[in-house]
């Protein structure tokens, strides 16, 4: 909930830049390069990372950073906003159809019945109904967003995987690096008034510096958001924590109506609480940690024990439980999450 707040708090500062005369690229571009300038020192640190997991630093950084920004923005430019949202919020469906099928892992009803609620509120936060057009090339780069979207709570899981554990710091400083490098021609920031940034931003009526939008940006809806978004994932499971990654859309609308004015209609409203309730069915998927008790034999019996245990791992988790008597979704026994290591 923490990235979603993180990631949701994005549009409120970036619009007032966007309305000051930035190019929406570039201030994505001024996002991503200033959290990865931020990340730097992290970069160096781990900078064996390259070398030991160079497909998972790669995928990240074009798939979780660069794809999904350049996508969604492309896909502004041919569809309406909020069939671009919904079409790109449609990942944690996503999730649950890689997980089940490609995966071959068990998802359990809880999950499910989450996504379905969470998408269908997010149709009534963006009132999808009140500007669809068809576009065929918009519909795809929207799509193309959420199968970027995907591949962020993926890879942000797969990192975790076996005993050569890629540290969430390394992958989300060297996937912000390589998101500044790929983005860099796209936005084309030579050409951008950098003037603007020494000045003012309007934010409903109140005159904000630029540059202190910028920084709450990278600083918090970026470098925060893929922190806590990353730990997140390892703990709750990619498709529990996508469901509750739509709270981000939720988020976004609540904090334009109070800092932008952008005032909610009743449909919107009743749309945020369903996907508050999805995201909470979905949580409730979250498996439990197992305990294992061994029960010695009675004396005079023989020697013999037996062993047994509830529930599920937790993926990721900071303990290795033992194996569960039933599959749970996101289940991955003996998975571990390096201390301090990760969310548009």
């Amino acid at each position: 909930m923490l990235s979603a707040l993180a990631f949701g708090g994005s549009g409120v500062a970036a619009k007032p830049l966007i309305s000051a005369g930035l190019e929406p690229l570039q201030v994505t571009w001024l996002r991503v390069a200033g959290a990865a300038l931020v990340m730097l020192p992290i970069a160096w640190r781990h900078r064996e990372l390259p070398r030991r997991r160079p497909a998972l630093l790669v995928g990240f950084g074009l798939l979780a950073v660069a794809g999904v920004q350049a996508c969604y923005f492309a896909a502004l430019s041919r569809i309406p906003v909020g069939v671009a949202l919904l079409i790109e919020y449609l990942a944690p469906a996503l999730v649950l159809g890689w997980v089940r099928f490609v995966q071959q892992r068990p998802v359990t009803r809880a999950a499910a019945v989450g996504v379905v609620l969470a998408v269908g509120g997010l149709a009534c936060v963006v009132e999808v109904w009140s500007g669809l057009s068809f576009d065929a090339v918009g519909l795809a780069l929207a799509l193309g967003a959420a199968c970027c979207q995907v591949g962020y709570f993926v890879l942000s899981d797969h990192g975790s995987d076996g005993d050569d554990a890629a540290d969430p710091l390394g992958v989300i400083a060297y996937g912000l690096l390589l998101g500044a490098v790929v983005l860099t021609p796209i936005a084309r920031p030579w050409s951008m008034h950098w003037q603007l940034l020494g000045g003012g931003a309007d934010m409903n009526g109140t005159r904000v510096p630029a540059v202190l939008l910028l920084a709450w940006i990278v600083l918090v809806a970026t470098v925060a958001a893929y922190l806590t978004g990353v730990v997140s994932i390892r703990r709750l499971s990619p498709q529990v924590a996508g469901v509750v990654a739509c709270l981000e859309a939720v988020i976004a609308t609540v904090l334009a109506w109070f800092l932008l004015g952008e005032h909610l209609s009743a449909p919107q409203l009743v749309g945020g609480l369903v996907v508050l309730t999805g995201a909470f069915i979905a949580q409730s998927a979250k498996p439990q940690t197992t305990e294992t008790v061994r029960v010695a034999g009675a004396v005079g019996a023989g020697a013999g024990g037996a062993e047994g245990g509830v529930g599920g791992g937790v993926p990721g988790g900071a303990v290795s439980p033992a194996l569960p008597t039933a599959p749970a979704a996101g289940d991955r026994s003996g998975d571990d999450l390096s201390a301090g290591s990760r969310a548009t």
